[in-house]
């Protein structure tokens, strides 16, 4: 198995679908073997049941059904400690980033890096659907700041859904993390680099989505788990 793709759903019924159509649509003409798991964390609507539904149609499509919700981190680390991937790519429910991306992701595994991430902070990226309300923006740009200077110094943006492992970094990786919601990503990205694993930050085209669950919440909670992250890095936690 060459690539898994993981995606993290929660209450995604009326996603889901297409979401799985437009990866599968480009999965299917590449010379390679994939998966495609879903983890559904605790939903409450459909989303199992239609995922259930798709599996006789897309090839090795699998679904993980948490019946309790735990986090979008608890998620990820269960998808991708259950990948079979040479490389394991996770990717958000709502196809903010779309697959194609993932030939210059690929690209930059063969220069050598085990960690490749997606971002709208470096040269190149493109946002479109919509521009997003000033106080997401203003509190990105602070939580950014923020997180570089308390765990991950030299990366701009720690916080989009499209990340792409080896499979020996996800293995490395993903059994030691603790955060189990949305500051999950910073403390991935802060074990990759402590572990010795390279980073590449690369832009992508990023479709706003005006129906995004992160509320003012989980900006101050990512925060507050940064902290946290900063703490177990200098009490040696990780080691």
């Amino acid at each position: 198995m060459y690539l898994s793709v993981i995606i993290p759903a929660y209450n995604e019924e009326k996603r889901i679908g297409s979401t799985l159509k437009s990866i599968d649509e480009y999965l299917r003409w590449q010379n390679y073997d994939y998966e495609i798991i879903v983890v559904s964390d605790g939903s409450k609507d459909n989303t199992a049941a239609l995922v259930t539904n798709f599996e006789a149609e897309i090839r090795n499509l699998r679904l993980i059904d948490n019946k309790e919700n735990h986090g979008k981190g608890y998620v990820v680390k269960q998808g991708m400690l259950e990948a079979k991937g040479e490389l394991r790519l996770f990717t958000d429910a709502d196809n903010s980033t779309s697959m194609d991306h993932l030939d210059s992701f690929i690209f930059h595994v063969n220069e050598g890096y085990q960690t490749i991430i997606g971002s709208i902070a470096v040269k190149g990226y493109k946002i479109s659907a919509g521009s997003e309300p000033a106080w997401r923006r203003v509190l990105g740009k602070f939580g950014n700041l923020f997180i570089q200077i308390m765990a991950v110094p030299g990366i701009h943006d720690t916080q989009r859904g499209f990340k792409l492992f080896t499979a020996k970094a996800a293995d490395s990786i993903f059994p030691k993390l603790t955060i189990s919601r949305w500051g999950f990503d910073i403390e991935v990205l802060a074990l990759a680099r402590k572990l010795g694993y390279r980073i590449k930050e690369v832009p992508v085209d990023w479709k706003n989505d005006p129906n995004s669950k992160v509320g003012l919440k989980a900006y101050f909670q990512v925060l507050l788990e940064t902290v946290i992250i900063r703490w177990n890095l200098m009490t040696g936690k990780y080691n």
